[in-house]
């Protein structure tokens, strides 16, 4: 992917059909939103640095191998529909709020994707492996680790954007999970940070009882 020419919209690399696919997307969510009130009103002027870049810094971080994707807790779609839109050849988007979820349907459709929306609690989809799960400000690591395990297989790895908290949320999951994780600074936030976690196991769980690695 390259980096479009005299297109100030857009600050990352992405070619030239995603942008355009990014633009088509924007429209969407500025008319939804007016309505439905999807994200923050302060953030709809910030759209493309605000959500889309911030989505769009995952992309370098896939696994060359990437066929599959799940985003927990997808709300108007960051990361995962910018991520289908960059070129993952499958997403499955999780959001249990009914109006997010049409209008995830609604982007998919019009913007041609190879995107399944499932409107349901993250915990009623079973039976789904991914070579990468997502989340963007879904909750902390303890319970997001539990909500992102199922999905995960042997060679996963779980992309999650965090804040100003990741560090004490990584040191309480410590507390219940073994995991390897490395660190990548956030593109869009100077107080942001981007976990790539692998080799996620139970340690013990939430109730202080051992249980037998997984």
């Amino acid at each position: 992917m390259h980096k479009p020419q005299n297109d100030p919209q857009c600050d990352f690399p992405a070619s030239h059909e995603a942008v355009q696919k990014l633009k088509a997307y924007e429209q969407l969510l500025r008319e939804w939103n007016a309505k439905f009130n999807l994200i923050a009103p302060r953030t709809v002027p910030q759209i493309w640095q605000r959500h889309f870049q911030d989505s769009a810094q995952l992309w370098p971080l896939l696994p060359p191998t990437t066929k599959r994707l799940v985003d927990l807790g997808s709300g108007a779609g960051f990361p995962g529909l910018v991520l289908a839109i960059m070129g993952v050849p499958e997403v499955h988007l999780i959001e249990s709020t009914g109006k997010k979820a049409r209008f995830l349907e609604t982007v998919a459709t019009e913007l041609g994707l190879c995107v399944t929306v499932h409107n349901e609690r993250i915990e009623a989809v079973t039976g789904l492996k991914a070579d990468v799960v997502t989340a963007r400000a879904l909750t902390a690591l303890p319970d997001l680790f539990k909500l992102a395990r199922p999905f995960l297989g042997k060679e996963s790895v779980a992309l999650f954007l965090k804040g100003e908290k990741a560090e004490g949320e990584l040191t309480q999951a410590h507390k219940y999970w073994t995991f390897e994780c490395v660190k990548t600074p956030s593109a869009t936030s100077p107080s942001g940070v981007i976990l790539q976690i692998r080799a996620l196991k139970v340690q013990r769980p939430h109730d202080g009882k051992r249980r037998k690695q997984l």
